[in-house]
């Protein structure tokens, strides 16, 4: 017989139910009344944080053993679990301990034990008055949080709470990293539980997850959008979860670099911070003629020794198809090159302006000579 059921009451949950129906109560109730999916509803603040503080009790079978035996009251005060038989409230004048006096406890005889049903009381996250050992709740969004490490990894798919993206019709990326940042989910800075007076930990961290984004040297050129698809993981109002298609239009402005990051808020995986964010990586793919060094584009011509001594003659294609005829006559020594302004990738922050061109030369020598071939070059240089 338990002492009251008010905790129990708060998760819709029988006195004699188990830790895992405690645990899939509690992550129905709060899933349902998460202040992220009620920005609308002040009072499911309210509803979250009674439920959380119930899962963090009933949870803990120590805190729940002494709370079904009696009450609430006595464990933030901190009680443990007498021994068997043991009176709890009794004092050496037969009253109750330090600490308790005006408490309403609805009509307990002075100085015996609790009754059953019929009480009402309050209770807060406050240990106000409370011995050495008292009891304070965490922060709601602290349970939560804790919760939900806690079920992550538990194989069943429904419980992935710290899933990533699933294909983003990129071809068989490799699995994200992610990196977490704080954010602050509720209007106006404001703290919906402030008014609790318990102690506040951390707001839970939002995970921002990082997908590279290969793009050709043409397409930074000229500037494109990206058609991405993507899978978000969600629950509904039961608590299940479910995964929906989304595609994003992803911007490439021309000129933009390697290492840029393209910024989509609020897109990814419903977690306990609120949704995940996604950042594009912008990554450069090789191309087959040219380098990029900044807003420069590089392009190496191979000539043999005869034509760096003699002179040579090449049609260059560049980045925008145009059509650059270069000659030199005369010998072209290794290692030297030629530059050719506004010829090389757009400046992204100023599109009217482009990067150089630059040609370098590569010799490559014979790897054998014969005798009469030595002679003559002896002869010649």
């Amino acid at each position: 017989m338990v002492q009251e059921t008010k905790l129990y009451d708060q998760l819709s949950v029988k006195p004699d139910a188990t830790q895992d129906e405690i645990k899939k109560a509690y992550r129905k109730a709060a899933l349902k009344w998460h202040p992220d999916k009620n920005k609308d509803n002040p009072a499911a603040a309210e509803k979250f944080k009674d439920c959380s503080q119930a899962y963090e009790i009933l949870s803990d079978p120590e805190k729940r053993k002494t709370y079904d035996q009696y009450g609430l009251e006595f464990l933030l005060r901190g009680g443990g679990a007498p021994p068997p038989g043991d009176n709890p409230f009794a004092s050496a004048q037969g009253g109750m301990p330090g600490g308790f006096q005006g408490f309403d406890f609805g009509g307990m005889p002075s100085g015996g034990m609790p009754g059953g049903g019929g009480r009402t009381f309050h209770f807060s996250t406050g240990g106000g008055g409370g011995g050495p050992n008292s009891f304070n709740f965490s922060s709601p969004e602290s349970i939560f949080a804790e919760f939900m490490r806690g079920t992550a990894g538990a194989g069943d798919d429904e419980h992935d709470m710290n899933s990533f993206f699933g294909s983003s019709g990129m071809g068989g990326m490799p699995r994200p990293s992610g990196r977490t940042r704080m954010r602050n989910n509720f209007p106006s800075g404001g703290d919906p539980f402030a008014s609790s007076g318990g102690r506040r930990d951390v707001t839970p961290d939002v995970t921002t997850v990082e997908r590279p984004l290969p793009l050709s040297l043409e397409e930074l050129f000229t500037g494109v959008t990206k058609k991405m698809k993507i899978k978000r993981k969600s629950f509904d109002e039961t608590g299940k979860r479910t995964t929906t298609d989304r595609v994003l239009e992803v911007p490439i402005k021309p000129g933009l670099k390697k290492g840029s990051k393209i910024k989509f808020k609020g897109v990814g995986d419903q977690e306990e911070g609120g949704q995940q964010d996604l950042h594009f990586i912008v990554e450069e793919k090789p191309h087959p003629l040219f380098v990029r060094d900044g807003d420069d584009l590089i392009h190496t011509i191979d000539l043999d020794l005869k034509e760096a001594l003699t002179g040579w003659k090449r049609t260059v294609t560049t980045i925008d198809n145009k059509q650059l005829n270069v000659e030199k006559g005369g010998p072209t020594g290794p290692g030297s090159s030629d530059t050719y302004p506004g010829l090389g990738m757009p400046v992204s922050k100023k599109p009217t302006e482009r990067g150089n061109f630059t040609l370098k030369y590569n010799i490559r020598f014979p790897t054998t000579l014969t005798p009469a071939q030595k002679q003559q070059l002896k002869e010649i240089l």
